[in-house]
């Protein structure tokens, strides 16, 4: 098995940097992925023996870690020939999705119907409408839940005229992950990773990054973050316990999961913004926010986290974040370990 696994990341290794030296024609699709890896710095100086380090996300074409999802169940489509030009791309989002396949689909040639709940931001309704997408719009009451289920039932209704991407069941949404993500944070890191954290909407980022660092090192540690309560603000991510469950979402290759508030979310994105200069979204603040309670466990490591997207797509949270962090009352979160 030790054999199996050395050549393995021999194999591995090898692709990798043969892909790096590809001299490939420039375009949108060949830019998804490959995101730098970003050391935080002023907001771990506290911390001793452990480094924390960030995949800037943000960073792909579309603005989001959803890029490397989208394109994959569109590509995956093409091949297994579910997808044919006379389809139309369909599924329920709350916005970084949407915008991935909204973009590939443009590029592509292809038609994009989405469900989503009725109070996305309209920076993200802007966005769509650009790409020419059409929008159904579901209670907000029902968030992501409802927007799902009513994309099932237009796609049972009509399924010759639908694509059913179906990111919360399609595995290809984690597989891109495995094929990518993981695989760059590895070389970026050099191997020395010890520690994963990332959160959970889909579950695709979290499972497909983390099964494939586990194939490289199975004493890679993993760990999700998930909202405290089903009633929360935190864009993108799902409290799993009381939400319908992601098909792909595999919590037996976790070593635990973090459950944070709204409040320490928007907070820590704020801070992330102000201290490190890194303008990001508030479920890159959950993450952030669960690295540090980690690091507060461990005397030595190195944590990798993802940062999903950028502040610029939710202005309403950050145009003033003095008055905010004054309006939701918090105070700097003073970290105390606590076992995930």
């Amino acid at each position: 098995m030790e054999a199996s696994m050395e050549a393995l990341q021999i194999r591995d290794d090898l692709d990798f940097r043969r892909e790096l030296k590809k001299e490939r024609p420039f375009s949108l699709l060949t830019s998804i992925g490959n995101t730098p890896l970003i050391q935080i710095q002023q907001l771990t100086q506290r911390l001793r023996g452990v480094q924390i380090f960030a995949k800037a996300e943000w960073l792909n074409p579309g603005g989001s870690v959803k890029d490397r999802a989208g394109q994959k169940i569109i590509e995956d489509g093409e091949r297994s020939g579910n997808l044919t030009r006379d389809k139309v791309i369909l599924d329920s989002t709350s916005g970084n999705t949407g915008i991935a396949y909204a973009m590939i689909g443009a590029i592509k040639g292809y038609r994009v119907e989405l469900v989503v709940p009725a109070n996305i931001s309209e920076e993200r309704k802007k966005a769509l409408e650009a790409y020419g997408v059409k929008l159904i719009y579901t209670d907000p009451i029902l968030g992501s839940d409802g927007a799902l289920l009513e994309a099932k039932r237009i796609y049972e209704a009509n399924p010759e005229r639908y694509f059913k991407a179906d990111q919360y069941n399609n595995p290809s949404n984690w597989r891109a992950h495995y094929e990518t993500t993981g695989i760059e944070i590895f070389h970026q890191t050099g191997g020395k990773l010890t520690h994963f954290v990332a959160g959970v909407g889909t579950g695709g980022t979290l499972i497909g990054t983390g099964r494939r660092l586990k194939e490289y090192n199975p004493n890679i540690e993993l760990f999700g973050v998930q909202p405290d309560s089903g009633f929360h603000g935190i864009e993108g991510l799902k409290h799993i316990e009381t939400a319908i469950r992601p098909g792909i979402y595999d919590e037996t290759i976790l070593n635990g999961t973090f459950f944070v508030k709204t409040e320490d979310a928007f907070e820590m994105a704020n801070r992330l913004s102000k201290e490190e200069g890194l303008w990001v979204g508030p479920s890159s603040g959950a993450a952030f926010w669960a690295s540090l309670k980690l690091a507060e466990l461990m005397d030595r490591g190195v944590i990798v986290t993802i940062f999903p997207d950028g502040g610029a797509r939710y202005p309403e949270y950050c145009i003033d974040c003095e008055k905010q962090n004054k309006r939701l009352s918090v105070e700097y979160p003073k970290l105390k370990p606590s076992p995930p």
